[in-house]
């Protein structure tokens, strides 16, 4: 199993009241609220209870793991590319593959830490898999684009 290493010590929720995107105040709130509905990732309750955008939450992951940023909308990909992974298994991991260079297969994701989609991947494709971090709606609007009935 994968492990990722922090680029920073610091929690997802303390990089962004140092950024300014959320206060303390909108930190506590949203801790509570993750608690009581668990199974929801404190990126996604920061967007959902509108403290934060997707895009401020991707931007901070990459500070807090390194992982680099990629903002999908004016990107193209390569017909070829999109067939080496199947709509499903990106529309259940929301993500989208992007690039390929000989067996190293880049992937831009919402949740970059979701181990388990990146090990299907390569199990689905033979190659190792490098990772960007996007937003979940850029992800869902290039499987769209992408992943047309052919």
């Amino acid at each position: 199993m994968k492990h990722f290493k922090k680029a920073t010590s610091k929690h997802l929720g303390e990089l962004l009241v140092e950024r300014g995107v959320i206060s303390h105040e909108q930190l506590t709130i949203s801790l509570d609220y993750q608690k009581k509905n668990s199974g929801h990732l404190l990126g996604e309750v920061l967007v959902d209870l509108k403290f934060a955008t997707e895009k401020d939450i991707a931007q901070a992951l990459t500070c807090q793991y390194g992982f680099p940023y990629l903002p999908l909308s004016s990107y193209e990909i390569d017909a070829e590319v999109i067939r080496s992974v199947p709509e499903n298994v990106c529309r259940q991991f929301c993500l989208v593959p992007i690039d390929k260079i000989g067996k190293s297969l880049t992937v831009a994701m919402s949740n970059p830490l979701n181990v388990q989609a990146l090990e299907d991947v390569e199990l689905i494709t033979g190659c190792s898999v490098q990772v960007f971090v996007s937003t979940a709606t850029d992800v869902k609007q290039s499987i769209d684009k992408y992943y047309i009935a052919e």
